[in-house]
């Protein structure tokens, strides 16, 4: 029997996530800690329990150490239902294959319309790929367009499994050089590359997601490097720029974490550009934000 899944947010009417209109599955759990992270709620893999500053009344439910900090230990979900203001929230939702679906499939009419259909992210799904797998066979057996947007960093037959019931695949590509890869997300890069040589190798339908990181992974010497890697695989992949945005930072003060890139720039059009064209330059489809460079 699968296990239950711990998923943080059902996100209808998803753009970015795959062709047409989406309803994406964010999966709690990463093994990455990236200091870029747009969901930095998700790298636990435990529920948590978080206060809301701003929606807090200091109504004396809770004490003074937990009002000092962002994130409550030894709580449940009645104290969440019981909060006067909303302030105190729970960040992952137990729920079984057959729930999910129900609820998944309630946007069918809204995928066969679009051409869209269901993806799950997260955090990263491989953390959870029994129950990610077993939903996406019960998808594609509905009829309806599945992806799996992952960073590549889990065992094989985990990836392997997933990716047979996607019809797409979103691979992140953050950084080619090991070091420099554990040093902006935690974890050496090895095991990515090598999982996305063997998943070349299966799948068909292979998008690569590149955020473009200003200081981070935007030189020359990366994205050359990325684009000779990405040329040598068969089919070539298509190659989907991200610009960085501060999506992320408020979640990070809200956890009371450091971000690292506070004051960083978006990329301009033309940097995005430039970059974009190293990987023209070797025959490889571009986009910038899914729009064709």
């Amino acid at each position: 029997m699968t296990p239950a899944g711990l998923v943080f947010n059902v996100q209808r009417f998803s753009t970015q996530d795959g062709p047409g209109l989406r309803t994406t599955v964010f999966m709690k759990g990463c093994p990455l800690a990236c200091s870029w992270c747009h969901n930095p709620e998700s790298q636990s893999v435990a529920p948590a329990f978080v206060r809301l500053a701003h929606r807090c009344m200091r109504c004396g439910r809770c004490t003074d150490e937990e009002l000092a900090n962002p994130v409550v230990t030894g709580r449940d979900v009645s104290d969440v239902d019981n909060c006067p203001t909303g302030a105190l929230q729970i960040i992952g939702e137990r729920t079984d294959a057959m729930s999910l679906l129900r609820r998944l499939l309630r946007d069918r009419v809204f995928f066969d319309q679009s051409g869209g259909g269901v993806t799950f992210s997260g955090g990263e799904p491989l953390v959870q790929a029994p129950f990610v797998t077993d939903v996406l066979q019960r998808l594609r057996a509905e009829g309806v367009h599945t992806a799996l947007d992952t960073c590549g960093f889990g065992p094989w037959p985990y990836l392997r499994d997933a990716a047979a019931h996607a019809d797409l695949v979103l691979y992140d590509l953050k950084l080619m050089d090991p070091a420099r890869h554990e040093a902006a997300t935690g974890v050496s890069n090895e095991l990515i590359l090598g999982n996305l040589k063997a998943l070349a190798g299966v799948h068909a339908n292979i998008w690569i997601r590149i955020p473009v990181i200003p200081a981070v992974n935007d030189d020359v010497a990366n994205i050359d490097s990325a684009a000779e890697f990405l040329r040598s695989l068969r089919p070539a992949p298509r190659v989907d720029l991200l610009p960085y945005h501060p999506t992320g930072e408020a979640k990070f003060v809200r956890l009371g974490k450091h971000y690292a890139h506070h004051g960083t720039a978006t990329p301009t059009p033309d940097q995005l550009d430039a970059i974009a064209a190293r990987f023209h330059a070797r025959g490889l489809m571009t986009t910038i934000s899914g729009v064709a460079a």
